[in-house]
């Protein structure tokens, strides 16, 4: 054996990926992952995938996959398929404040930041492997924060949520980078299902912009996996699902830059990791061909709060009330497990003759007591996400205007004017008492727009097979929970809302393609610092504008 074929070998054996026959688009792959949605909307692609449970593979696109994005090394009669993916690289930079969020390991930054990927991806038989780590450097620098000149009580309360989870202003006070196994997986393929372990990102839910469960906001965490490899196909229709057992971790890092304030009001972790079990199954009913319903359940738990029964390791099976876990239905007991639940419903619409799409999901984070309470208090715990894109036939045959916008609501509802005394509420999307919020290392797994933060995004552009040029808008109302909590309806004190306008540019060379976004940020009452009232709860210390610019390249081995 000479030395080429010698080291090619030996290389088979140590990398990567799935099946050339149905190859993999990782979550939130810059530019290619809308590109492929949009095509199925333009009827390109077929309406077999929800796009409800990401990574995707397309069987239907082998070619364009492997002629655009993957150089394979081995030739196709060879009993090992052996690809190169792309270089990835994602760009940000903040000019006053972190803004921002579905960027994976990047974090919230001050200044440059910047993330690289690429790696190989191999397949012998039923056995897949593929090795894609990332890299991410940011300069971290100070901004203007939460302020030390409110009164106790709104301290109080915005501690209140910042120790019910894990969502640090700003990661240490230095420079950061860090090296992790990324996209990186190992499965054994059988039939229309795959099983192995992974630290890819998952997506689950129909949202473009968020998701309430997963999303591709935080770093991806070490799970096992059971999933389907493409949509399973029975008489009843199409379904797709996937099941995980997982680790996830703390930042460890207080929550603000003020010393005082943390050693004053911050409970800190004990350096423990959490265990989660999560499920969630897309339903595509034979008789409605364009319609899916998905559903998601997940739970959380310090690792030292875990017991070793079967429903400890998979409470996802557990029933969905409290009353029926113990046989005095005694809720206080059951929470003191210290489990994290969330439950989310959702669908997605297809209308392709009008190439219009329109999706929702609504989630609870709490169980019920039991059923009557569910029925009568519905409202209790909820988030919810709606949203739509259509397209446009322009002159030429590939061209678009594409419409699509996107509604994240996470503040509690009116519900907290009857359920807690006072009218001040309690936790909110993504928190616990005892699990410490939903979240990867100190970013949110799901909405990453901000604890009890709603979002509405909306986006028009021309578009053109990978090429795009449109204006996107964006409005921000943060931490509403927390003002309400704090502040209540009183006059003279404003939320903090945040209106942005952004210029998109994506365009596609011969071996590179380019995403580009310059966002302008107005904050109206940043950190909820007002003009209206001089008291000691606001001081003038307003950010008026930001820049936020994105810029992603990706580029291509293959000819």
């Amino acid at each position: 054996m000479n030395l080429k074929k010698g080291l090619l070998f030996f290389g088979s054996w140590l990398i990567l990926f799935l099946n050339s026959y149905s190859q993999q688009l990782n979550v939130g792959l810059p530019i290619y992952e809308e590109y492929y949605r949009r095509q199925q909307l333009a009827g390109e692609l077929g309406s077999m995938h929800s796009f409800m449970i990401r990574p995707l593979r397309l069987p239907e696109l082998k070619k364009d996959l492997e002629d655009d994005l993957f150089l394979q090394i081995i030739e196709e009669d060879a009993k090992i398929d052996l690809l190169a993916l792309p270089l990835i690289s994602r760009n940000t930079y903040n000019s006053k404040r972190p803004y921002g969020w579905g960027n994976k390991g990047m974090l919230p930054n001050v200044g440059f930041q910047t993330y690289l990927s690429t790696g190989i991806f191999a397949k012998l038989g039923f056995f897949e492997l593929q090795l894609q780590p990332e890299f991410v450097f940011g300069q971290n620098r100070p901004f203007v924060g939460f302020g030390s000149d409110f009164s106790t009580p709104v301290l109080q309360s915005r501690f209140f949520y910042w120790n019910n989870g894990d969502n640090p202003e700003r990661f240490g006070t230095s420079p950061n980078s860090r090296l992790w196994w990324g996209q990186s997986s190992a499965k054994l393929n059988f039939g229309a299902f795959a099983i192995g372990i992974s630290t890819e990102n998952i997506w689950w839910g129909p949202g473009q912009f968020n998701s309430l469960t997963f999303s591709d906001n935080a770093e991806g965490f070490p799970h096992i996996t059971l999933e389907t490899r493409n949509p399973a196909k029975t008489f009843l229709g199409n379904f797709e699902g996937q099941l995980i057992v997982g680790r996830l971790e703390n930042s460890l890092l207080p929550p603000t830059q003020i010393d005082f304030l943390n050693q004053r009001y911050f409970k800190d972790f004990d350096g423990d990791w959490r265990y989660l079990n999560g499920i969630s199954i897309s339903y595509n009913p034979i008789f409605l061909p364009n319609l899916f319903f998905g559903f998601s359940r997940t739970f959380q738990q310090y690792n030292s709060l875990k017991g070793d029964k079967f429903l400890d390791w998979f409470p996802i099976f557990e029933v969905f009330q409290k009353e029926g876990l113990f046989s005095n239905g005694n809720s206080v007991s059951y929470d003191s497990k210290g489990q994290d639940q969330q439950v989310v419903v959702s669908f997605r619409y297809l209308v392709p003759s009008a190439k219009f799409e329109i999706y929702g999901e609504y989630g609870r984070r709490d169980h019920a007591f039991n059923w009557r309470e569910f029925i009568l208090n519905p409202e209790h715990a909820r988030a919810y996400l709606v949203g739509f894109q259509k397209l446009i036939a322009l002159n030429n045959a590939d061209d678009f205007l594409q419409i699509r916008g996107e509604y994240t609501h996470q503040q509690e509802s009116v519900n907290r004017y009857i359920r807690y005394p006072g009218l001040i509420g309690n936790q909110t999307w993504h928190t616990h008492g005892l699990a410490r919020g939903f979240v990867n290392r100190g970013e949110a797994l799901g909405v990453g727009a901000g604890v009890g933060s709603n979002v509405m995004t909306f986006e028009i552009s021309k578009v053109s097979k990978l090429n795009k040029r449109g204006i996107l808008l964006e409005r921000l109302a943060n931490h509403q929970d927390f003002f309400y909590r704090a502040f209540g309806r009183s006059s003279g004190r404003q939320p903090w809302i945040d209106y942005s306008i952004g210029l998109l540019w994506d365009q596609s060379f011969e071996k590179l393609t380019l995403g580009t976004k310059i966002q302008l940020i107005s904050s109206y009452n940043y950190q909820w610092q007002s003009n209206l009232n001089r008291s000691r709860d606001f001081a003038q210390n307003e950010l008026d504008l930001a820049l936020y610019l994105n810029l992603n390249l990706l580029y291509r081995f293959g000819n």
